[in-house]
């Protein structure tokens, strides 16, 4: 009895592995999506380059927008870049980045190497507009909706079909 009461921790960590080991690879990743309406914030950020500033609520131009958060120094958005890309191919005037707590000239050399997919980008230096989001984490992506709130939001590098999806709201 008692050699089976000295096993119990091991047991019980055996188990949590392979809890944790399934979370890891499962292909389904958890997203928000269309269902909190909340609004997106109503700052105004300072535009890349620019003396301007742009706020995403209401969305410029009254019509549903992408704001996707990124940074020079985060990796998933690089590898979410070629996808971003072709998102702005398909919707030109549509796509807007927010540079999350980095360096506009750092930002500015991220885009130029790989391509800038965005019409507009703003510069979130301190991280509180990230944060008034509701980011969890770059990359992250938004769809706003013409009133305003938030139709989607996607924790982490867009998929293939992040990107159906987005395009249907759009």
């Amino acid at each position: 009895m008692t050699r089976w009461l000295a096993a119990l921790p091991l047991i019980a960590l055996i188990g949590l592995a392979v809890v944790g080991a399934q979370n890891l690879l499962r292909e389904e990743k958890p997203t928000m999506a269309l269902s909190d309406n909340r609004a997106a914030p109503t700052r105004s950020f300072p535009i890349l380059s620019s003396t301007e500033d742009i706020s995403f609520n209401p969305p410029p131009d009254g019509a549903p927008i992408v704001v996707n958060l990124f940074a020079s120094w985060c990796a998933p958005c690089e590898v979410e870049h070629p996808l971003l890309m072709e998102l702005g191919r398909r919707h030109p005037d549509r796509m807007h980045g927010l540079l999350y707590r980095d360096n506009p000239e750092n930002g500015a050399a991220f885009l130029s190497r790989l391509g800038n997919p965005f019409t507009t980008v703003a510069v979130d230096e301190d991280g509180q507009g990230g944060l008034d989001f509701g980011l969890t984490g770059v990359p992250e992506t938004f769809v706003i909706r013409p009133d305003g709130t938030i139709a989607l939001h996607i924790r982490g590098p867009l998929t293939p079909d992040d990107l159906k999806r987005i395009s249907q709201l759009l």
